[in-house]
C-alpha cells in the first residue's frame, strides 16, 4: 500500500521523526525531510517495519530524490538534563532549522510536540506508516542513528551496540551489569538496567 502526501498543495511539508528514544545509551536522533509532490516509492514504510537492508536502500533514494532533508541529534547528557521527551522534540526542532528552506507546515510522529518559531504542525500517531514524509523521516533518523552506534561499538564491543544499537537488550543489560555504564549511557535511565536474577 502506497503512503500518502498529508497535503499535496503544500511544496514544503516537512515530515519530522526521531530514533533512539527508548535507548539506554547514545544520543537521540531526528530527521526532517522534505519531499517532491509527486514522491511515490512502494517499499516506503515505517522504518521498524523494514529490514536493515530496505532502509538503507531507501536511504540513499531519500537523500538523492527528497527536495530538503536533514538529520540533528541531542546528545546522551543533554538528555539527562532535560528527559528523553524535551530532548527529542529538541532533536526534531533542530532537524528543522538544520533544513535549508523554512517548511510551510510540519507532520510530526506521535502525539506530543512543542510549536517551532511559527510554523503550523499536526502531531499524528503512528504517522511513520501513513505519510510518506514522516516514513522517509524514520528511515533517516533511523539509519544515521545505526550508523553512529556501530561507529562507538567499535570503541565499546562488550555492550553488543552493532547489533542492539543501545536498546535495552538482556545482553546489553549484562553488559552494563559486568563492565558499568560507558559515558554514552543515559544516567537517568539507570533503573531500567536493573536485573533481578532468578535462580
Amino acid at each position: 500500500m502506497l503512503l500518502k502526501h498529508y497535503n499535496e498543495k503544500l511544496l514544503a511539508e516537512a515530515g519530522c521523526d526521531e530514533a533512539g528514544r527508548g535507548c539506554l545509551a547514545g544520543p537521540v536522533f531526528a530527521a526532517a525531510v522534505i519531499l517532491p509532490a509527486k514522491f511515490e516509492n512502494e517499499l516506503l514504510n515505517d522504518s521498524k517495519k523494514l529490514s536493515e537492508k530496505s532502509r538503507d536502500k531507501l536511504r540513499k533514494i531519500i537523500e538523492k530524490q527528497a527536495l530538503y532533508w536533514s538529520v540533528a541529534t541531542v546528545s546522551c547528557k543533554k538528555i539527562d538534563e532535560i528527559n528523553i521527551l524535551n530532548a527529542s522534540i529538541l532533536a526534531m526542532h533542530r532537524a528543522v532549522e538544520n533544513l535549508e528552506t523554512k517548511p510551510d507546515f510540519l507532520l510530526i510522529d506521535g502525539n506530543r510536540f512543542k510549536k517551532y518559531k511559527d510554523i503550523p504542525y499536526v502531531t499524528i500517531v503512528k504517522g511513520d506508516g501513513k505519510y510518506m514524509s514522516i516514513a522517509a523521516a524514520s528511515i533517516l533518523a533511523k539509519t544515521h542513528r545505526d550508523e553512529y552506534m556501530r561507529k562507538l561499538h567499535e570503541e565499546f564491543p562488550w555492550y553488543g551496540w552493532d547489533k542492539n544499537k543501545g536498546y535495552p537488550t538482556l545482553q546489553h543489560k549484562l553488559a552494563i551489569q559486568a563492565h558499568g555504564s560507558s559515558v554514552y549511557h543515559r544516567k537517568t535511565f539507570r533503573s531500567a538496567i536493573q536485573i533481578k536474577m532468578e535462580f
